[in-house]
């Protein structure tokens, strides 16, 4: 497939002790998955912010010396694919913004659809921007309302009620760290806690990375604060329909993230067996496309008892950060990513599990690899169904235009991709995958069904 790209990712500790930027690096490290632009670090430190950012790998941009002058006890992190705004180093976050009642520093993961409505209504009252990410815009409006506030959850309180959309966001002030996230819960956003430090994540995976204990998921709708070591929840805005993205469990957590009450990995073995059920095929061994299609292609195998091989060598060197090529050099890309293990193929029947199929050339040219290292018939199992809709919330699904399923159907793409046959989940298994998650799902670049209004962008 052409990689469907993250969205962001953020993570914040508060810790009495300091050395909060260092445990923010590290989460970050591990939340590099969700976001291969750029990255920052906001620290507040007696009132006072001071942060550090830039385009590039978390290990590119920090370095022990950045580190030690960004000591402090609050701290936030954001590692960033653009999915608004360009890749340019104004837009990289955490944003930080100085009004009259001190600091505000934001870390923000989603994507808003009411963006222009409230740029304007901003520009209006003589906001000028100084970059083009929407959380910009979110940055603005908890800084306007706080003037008129008694207290910053109150102010984020009210932007929550008018920002329409998918968004986790942590905001640090001069004295506390608050945690919110969309009525819809489209992102996902937990709570964890090690010795006296107290850390909020995109994932759990982070937290585990830090050795840190996961105490909960921040629940759709809720603003929780910081102050001093202690937690307050605020869920008036909570208890609408959930719609957290499918995406997390199909391509974006990391397989050993629980998101909502789900393990991503038996989310996506159970959509492997899910497959193997849907459309059986004789053959000899089953890959997974490295990495979300590994999980997959192990529930595949273990399912239709085929074999599970290493078919595929990822180069995990090779970031969203390199040189994006040019259509005729695609193929090179392709192969200075993955690499075919001949022994594992050669001479056999394959099916390759892989996550989705956005636009159809990067999964012709894998198949075309297998083929090339002497597999005898390729068979592609997709453990998502074809994605027809755009997505307005945060993932980089290209107009309807560029969905290769709006063009083709099934049998017609198997042939352009060069598979002997393919099958996509379908939506009912796929809605099955998660069984015991706390949420709904937004299903909308399938099916159409968007959980928020959207026609004016469609």
């Amino acid at each position: 497939m052409a990689k469907l790209h993250e969205e962001c990712g953020v993570f914040g500790v508060w810790n009495p002790d300091g050395g909060c930027a260092n445990t923010v690096y590290y989460g970050l490290v591990a939340l590099q998955h969700r976001g291969q632009e750029g990255c920052g670090i906001a620290v507040n430190k007696n009132r006072e912010t001071t942060h550090y950012k830039d385009v590039g790998l978390v290990n590119e941009v920090f370095n022990e010396k950045i580190l030690a002058e960004l000591e402090g006890t609050m701290a936030v992190g954001h590692v960033r694919y653009s999915t608004a705004g360009g890749s340019l180093r104004e837009n990289v976050q955490p944003l930080v913004l100085r009004y009259v009642k001190g600091t505000l520093a934001i870390a923000h993961n989603g994507n808003i659809t009411n963006t222009a409505e409230l740029k304007k209504e901003l520009e209006k009252t003589g906001a000028i921007f100084q970059t083009t990410a929407d959380t910009e815009i979110i940055a603005y409006l908890i800084a306007r309302e706080r003037v008129n506030s008694p207290s910053i959850e109150e102010a984020v309180k009210k932007v929550m009620g008018r920002v329409k959309g998918a968004f986790s966001l942590l905001v640090m002030s001069p004295n506390k760290l608050i945690a919110a996230r969309d009525p819809w819960g489209f992102r996902p956003l937990c709570i964890g806690k090690k010795g006296k430090a107290i850390i909020f994540s995109s994932e759990s995976c982070a937290l585990d990375s830090i050795n840190a204990e996961f105490v909960r998921d921040v629940e759709p709708g809720e603003i929780v604060c910081l102050e001093n070591g202690e937690l307050r929840s605020d869920k008036h805005m909570c208890g609408l329909k959930t719609s957290l993205c499918i995406f997390e469990h199909i391509y974006f957590a990391r397989p050993d993230s629980y998101i909502d009450g789900e393990l991503v990995h038996e989310t996506r073995m159970r959509a492997g067996e899910f497959l193997a059920q849907q459309n059986p095929v004789d053959a000899d061994v089953v890959v997974g496309v490295p990495d979300s299609g590994l999980s997959a292609a192990q529930g595949y195998s273990e399912y239709s008892k085929i074999p599970n091989g290493m078919g595929f060598v990822k180069n995990r060197y090779i970031g969203r950060t390199f040189i994006k090529p040019h259509q005729s050099e695609r193929s090179v890309a392709v192969r200075m990513k993955f690499n075919v293990l001949k022994r594992v193929v050669a001479g056999k029947r394959v099916v390759m599990v892989d996550d989705s199929i956005v636009r159809g050339t990067t999964s012709g040219i894998i198949v075309n690899m297998l083929r090339d290292a002497g597999a005898k018939e390729v068979h592609v199992r997709i453990s998502s169904p074809p994605p027809t809709w755009p997505c307005f919330f945060g993932t980089d699904i290209p107009s309807k235009d560029a969905l290769i399923a709006n063009k083709y159907s099934v049998k017609e793409i198997a042939k352009i991709i060069n598979a002997d046959s393919l099958d996509y989940l379908s939506i009912e298994n796929l809605l099955k995958t998660a069984p015991n998650s706390k949420c709904s799902f937004c299903d909308a670049c399938f099916t159409g069904k968007y959980s928020v209004d959207v026609s004016h962008l469609l």
